[in-house]
C-alpha cells in the first residue's frame, strides 16, 4: 500500500522538494495552483504538517471553507474532497471522467461525509479537478 511522501515535520514543502517527488507531474501540480489561486477560483492553499497522518497536507481553502485537500504521493498528487450525502447526485450530474464517479458511488463515508478522490498525474486531469471545485464552491 502506498504512503503518502512528506513526512519530515521539520522539512515544510518548496518548490525544489515538490519538484523533485512529484518528477513529470510537477508541472500539473504547478499549473493547478497556479489556476485556484488566481482570480476566477480566488483559492488559498495552506501547508501543514498533520500528526495524526504524519505527513504534509495542503488544505485548499475559499473564504472559511475548505474546498480540498491535496496530498503528494510518488510522481503525482491526489486531491480529495468530502461531501455530504444529498451534494453527492451533483458530483455524479458532473461532466468528470467515470472512474471519479465509480469511486465515489463505491467509497464508505467517514461519518457523514463522502470522499471523492482525484490523482493528478497529467494536465488534461485539472480540469476535472476544476469541475469539482466549482461544484463544491456552488454550494452553501
Amino acid at each position: 500500500m502506498e504512503t503518502p511522501l512528506l513526512r519530515d515535520p521539520g522539512t515544510p514543502p518548496s518548490d525544489e522538494i515538490l519538484k523533485g517527488v512529484l518528477r513529470g507531474s510537477y508541472s500539473a501540480y504547478e499549473e493547478t495552483i497556479k489556476t485556484i489561486t488566481g482570480p476566477e477560483y480566488g483559492l488559498i492553499p495552506q501547508w501543514n504538517f498533520y500528526r495524526d497522518g504524519k505527513a504534509w497536507l495542503c488544505k485548499v481553502c475559499y473564504k472559511k471553507k475548505t474546498v480540498f485537500w491535496l496530498s503528494v504521493w510518488e510522481g503525482y498528487f491526489k486531491t480529495a474532497f468530502y461531501f455530504v450525502e444529498r451534494h453527492c447526485p451533483g458530483v455524479l450530474d458532473l461532466d468528470i471522467d467515470k472512474s471519479i464517479k465509480e469511486d465515489l458511488k463505491s467509497s464508505k463515508p467517514f461519518g457523514t461525509l463522502f470522499p471523492v478522490r482525484i490523482s493528478i498525474r497529467r494536465k488534461e486531469q485539472i480540469s476535472d479537478l476544476l469541475k469539482v471545485i466549482e461544484y463544491k464552491k456552488s454550494l452553501k
